[in-house]
C-alpha cells in the first residue's frame, strides 16, 4: 500500500494525524528545537541543492525553471531509493518545510515526485 503524503509547514502545530513527520529543508528551521519541532527524520539529502536554493531565492528564478531543475536533482539524487525502501511499509508521511510560500515550494515538488514513486 503506498503512504499518504502530506506537506506542513514547521510553523503549524504538530499532530498525531500527521504520522511520520520527516523535515525536508536542507537547513534547520531557526527558533526550533528538536523537541519542538516533533519531527521523525531529517531528510535533508532530498532537499534542493545548495546552489539551486540559492538561485531560486537570491536570483528570482522562474517557478518552472525551478521546478524543472530540482526534479532533475531528484532523479539524480541516489538518497531517494533508500527514502522509498525505508517508508514503503508507513501509511501516512508528512513532509515539513518552513519557507513561507505554500503554492510555490520544494516541498509540492518533492511530494508530487515520492507519490509517483511509490
Amino acid at each position: 500500500m503506498q503512504p499518504d503524503i502530506k506537506i506542513k509547514r514547521i510553523y503549524e502545530e504538530p499532530s498525531k494525524t500527521d504520522g511520520f513527520r520527516i523535515l525536508v529543508d536542507r537547513l534547520w528551521p531557526r527558533g526550533f528545537t528538536k523537541e519542538k519541532a516533533a519531527i521523525d527524520e531529517w531528510a535533508k539529502d532530498l532537499a534542493p541543492s545548495n546552489p539551486l536554493r540559492t538561485w531560486f531565492h537570491h536570483s528570482a528564478g522562474s517557478w518552472t525553471d525551478f521546478e524543472k531543475k530540482y526534479l532533475a536533482e531528484l532523479k539524480q539524487n541516489t538518497v531517494v531509493g533508500d527514502f522509498l525502501e525505508r517508508h514503503k511499509d508507513k501509511k501516512k508521511i508528512t513532509l515539513i518545510f518552513a519557507t513561507k510560500d505554500l503554492e510555490h515550494n520544494h516541498a509540492l515538488v518533492l511530494q508530487q515526485y515520492l507519490t509517483g514513486l511509490f
